[in-house]
């Protein structure tokens, strides 16, 4: 089976795309806001001429998937990849996830049945949590969330141009040249979803504690992050994961952004690949 559903208890069909031999250490993908398994086609198709089996969900109301009003919140996301690993009957997987599908990650990881999950990998990811309190004053003022759901919900079409844009791959730094292919795939990828479902995963993604998700982590754990990440800043995620972590790994980017998958992918892909064969 090339791609195919898991229909969850909640009756949600959950896309995802199944490729390589059965046989193979199964890697799983997860994705970030507001996209779909589509973003990473360029981690898919390395892996796999790796001799992997590479597997990429849309998270319920991305991509594919059913477009949910409801569920739309970490314990379900991870009940959602629960039930899509069952299905496939994964074991010793590495799970990867960038940005909000690496909270996935974290709170999927730490609630894993025994033998599922032999490492896992954050990228640019939202642990341990993003927004400013008195316990994270390093965070983002809940403005700044506040800010995405009202553009959101003024003018998604245009919302999903200007991230890509700018800020998402670091297209408005000085001297930066936006790829043009790359924003369109962006904004593709995110006009697929449903509205409700991504003003949702904007609390999902920023107001969800890791904490204890990474301190259960029990397997190997590699966190990238680039330190001019504009989407997720760096000093309060990657450095306080690790901190959180058994078995945590730090690699920090010099001088990149939150998309490295897709513009870095010849700096990102050996990095995951020395960390999975070791």
């Amino acid at each position: 089976m090339s791609s195919g559903f898991v229909t969850t208890k909640d009756g949600v069909q959950i896309f995802y795309k199944d490729w390589g031999p059965k046989t193979a250490q199964p890697i799983v993908f997860h994705h970030g806001w507001p996209l779909s398994a589509d973003d990473w086609d360029n981690q898919m198709l390395f892996f796999y001429a790796q001799g992997f089996r590479v597997i990429a969900h849309d998270r319920r109301g991305h991509g594919r998937s059913t477009q949910t009003d409801t569920g739309n919140e970490m314990d379900t996301y991870a009940a959602d990849v629960a039930a899509l690993t069952d299905h496939l009957d994964l074991k010793n997987a590495v799970h990867i996830g960038h940005s909000t599908g690496g909270g996935e990650v974290a709170r999927y990881v730490a609630r894993a049945k025994p033998g599922r999950v032999a490492k896992a990998v954050l990228i640019g990811a939202v642990p341990p949590i993003m927004v400013k309190s008195d316990k994270n004053p390093g965070g983002l003022p809940i403005e700044v969330f506040d800010s995405f759901r009202a553009a959101l919900v003024a003018n998604r079409a245009q919302f999903y141009h200007d991230v890509p844009a700018g800020p998402f791959y670091g297209f408005n730094r000085p001297g930066a040249k936006a790829d043009q292919g790359v924003i369109w795939n962006w904004w593709r990828q995110g006009m697929m979803g449903g509205a409700k479902a991504h003003y949702d995963c904007i609390k999902a993604f920023s107001e969800t504690d890791f904490t204890e998700d990474l301190k259960k982590i029990a397997v190997p754990t590699l966190v990238l992050h680039g330190d001019d990440d504009q989407i997720v800043p760096y000093a309060d995620s990657a450095p306080l994961s690790v901190k959180l972590l058994r078995h945590g790994q730090l690699k920090t980017y010099k001088g990149l952004g939150h998309g490295v998958c897709t513009i870095n992918p010849d700096v990102v892909n050996p990095d995951l690949l020395a960390f999975i064969k070791a």
